[in-house]
């Protein structure tokens, strides 16, 4: 019970602790603000001076949860940023970014030189030493376009697996889609990959969704927030630094860049929402993790091989965008950091 921790000059923040547990207990409507005044120790009329109404208080609330959310995004950007950091990293991440065909290019599973060389001396003609079919058929049984010996890999791309543009000679999809993500060098959970970042931050919007759903639900629902609602870091800003820093990257082609963040947003959210809902479910967290990387891997390579569009994307909003825009447009004021300092910031 929060009764008897309320100290004078803390109302405001009490209430909002009062109104979170109540979120938690009895949902986004099951409870009034004179509830919220009662656990908190004070009278209505008290809790009156902080907010005008129950809807007062539920969009401060709202503000805060998405604040919240939103430096939790930003840490699990920077945490995924530090585990993969090597000392190479930053000159390859240049390379990549000099080189306008990168994000078209099939990645290698394997790791293999770039170049095409073939470290071990191997006869560049192609004839196989061994003796082996050279009609790619494995003795294993596996073709190779088969699975990897991992699995299925994120975004359904194993190591063998074969891309939506078919299988070239190593398994890589013709259509630059490898299991290190668009344009790496590297496979999965190597030091250099590109969209570990991205994939960390749906990861944990989805923990967040399922480990507090009530209160993921106050902030999903329309008129959580106000025209005047103010916060940072909002977690739409977090997710388009991260877009931005792969457009820089050469990860992702200038024209797809415009309205990224909703093409990526909505399949994290809607993966979120089933996921609350119980109608779909997962073995284990293992199985949770992987099933977000695959949606977030899907939609990032998806994003790299759309053909640019004759006539531009249509425009998309939020009551967060539509702020921005607003506040942007009036001279001196900015709400909140921009993608540019937020994603300084995460580095």
């Amino acid at each position: 019970m929060a009764k008897g921790r309320y100290h004078h000059g803390d109302l405001r923040a009490a209430l909002l602790d009062a109104a979170e547990e109540l979120v938690r207990e009895r949902g986004a409507d099951g409870w009034s603000l004179r509830e919220a005044s009662a656990r908190v120790g004070v009278s209505p009329s008290a809790a009156y001076h902080h907010f005008a109404s129950r809807d007062a208080l539920v969009r401060a609330l709202s503000e805060r949860i998405l604040s919240r959310l939103g430096n939790r995004l930003a840490d699990a950007c920077k945490r995924a940023a530090e585990v993969t950091a090597d000392p190479d990293a930053r000159e390859r991440a240049a390379e990549q970014a000099a080189d306008p065909d990168a994000c078209k290019r099939p990645a290698d599973p394997s790791g293999a030189d770039p170049s095409g060389a073939d470290p071990s001396g191997a006869d560049p003609s192609g004839a196989d030493p061994s003796g082996a079919d050279p009609s790619g058929a494995d003795p294993s049984g596996v073709g190779p376009g088969g699975v990897g010996p991992g699995g299925v890999g994120p975004g359904g791309v194993g190591p063998g697996g074969v891309g939506p543009g078919g299988a070239d000679s190593r398994g890589a999809g013709r259509s630059g889609v490898g299991e290190g993500g668009v344009g790496s060098r590297a496979p999965v959970g190597g030091a250099f990959d590109l969209q570990r970042r991205l994939i960390a931050l749906g990861r944990d919007y989805l923990h967040w969704a399922v480990e507090d759903p009530a209160v993921a639900r106050l902030v999903f629902g329309a008129g959580a927030t106000g025209p005047d609602s103010r916060v940072s870091p909002h977690p739409h800003d977090v997710l388009t630094a991260e877009l931005d820093r792969l457009a820089d990257l050469g990860a992702l082609p200038a024209a797809s860049r415009p309205g990224a963040e909703f093409v990526v947003w909505a399949p994290i959210h809607g993966l979120a929402v089933l996921l609350i809902d119980g109608l779909i479910r997962v073995d284990d967290a293992r199985a949770f993790d992987r099933q977000a990387e695959r949606v977030i891997r899907a939609t990032l390579n998806g994003l790299c091989q759309e053909p640019a569009p004759s006539e531009g994307w249509p425009a998309v909003h939020t009551a967060h965008t539509d702020r921005r825009r607003s506040h942007l447009g009036q001279e001196g004021e900015q709400v909140g950091p921009g993608a540019g300092d937020l994603l300084r910031q995460a580095e």
